[in-house]
């Protein structure tokens, strides 16, 4: 699924600790979870580096993301881009701008299934409560050193399992600002961001989460009938 290929967009290795239950935050966790019911828009430059098997060396690419509560995000990968991706009202978009392409997953409400659960993953960077972290996640471990804080959570849904085994959010514990993501896919390949240049609660134009399509764009639905 490209989705989940391009971002977030959206984190993680996986790790042989025992599961810990979801009302069993250390103070580290409990405190970034309160802090963010203070997001309420969020960007931030990134560098993507994503590890495949069959690959000797990771790849490596430059970007910008902009979030704005409580689940819309664009994210830019490259410069200029060569891949956005843009959570919209009613839709989710990837636009190829050389290909001049992009790609369209509707996301009506009554629609179940593996990529809406992925689809759901690129937000983990953003509960909004405990109850929600709880209700998307098992917490693996909880570990903060050299002032990074490190939360590995594994999906409850199976369809999203079969696509990510596990998901890391690493954050600042001293004003718990977002500092990475890491993917951990069940082929076990990775896809790391690490932000930089943070800006909290910035101001968002709302045009930002419903990008114009060219005409001369070549339009398609990959889940369609």
């Amino acid at each position: 699924m490209k989705l989940a290929l391009i971002h977030v967009g959206s984190v993680m290795f996986l790790m042989a600790a025992t599961r810990t239950p979801a009302a069993e935050l250390d103070a580290a966790t409990a405190g970034w979870l309160a802090a963010q019911t203070n997001v309420q828009t969020w960007s931030a430059e990134f560098v993507q580096t994503r590890k495949l098997k069959s690959l000797t060396k990771p790849l490596t690419a430059t970007g910008h993301v902009w979030f704005a509560a409580p689940n819309r995000f664009r994210w830019e990968l490259g410069q200029p881009p060569q891949t956005i991706a843009v959570r919209a009202p009613e839709e989710m978009l990837i636009l190829y701008p050389k290909l001049k392409r992009v790609e369209r997953f509707p996301l009506a409400k009554q629609e179940t299934g593996a990529w809406r659960d992925a689809l759901a993953l690129l937000e983990a960077g953003f509960p909004r409560s405990r109850s929600e972290l709880s209700a998307r996640y098992d917490i693996i471990s909880q570990t903060t050193s050299n002032e990074v804080s490190r939360l590995v959570l594994q999906p409850k849904s199976a369809g999203a399992r079969r696509m990510m085994r596990q998901i890391e959010i690493d954050f600042d514990p001293r004003d718990y600002s977002l500092r990475g993501t890491e993917l951990e896919f069940a082929d076990g390949s990775t896809l790391r961001n690490d932000f930089q240049n943070t800006n909290l609660n910035p101001k968002l134009d709302e045009s930002m989460f419903t990008p114009p399509i060219p005409p001369d764009y070549k339009v398609v639905e990959p889940l369609g009938p």
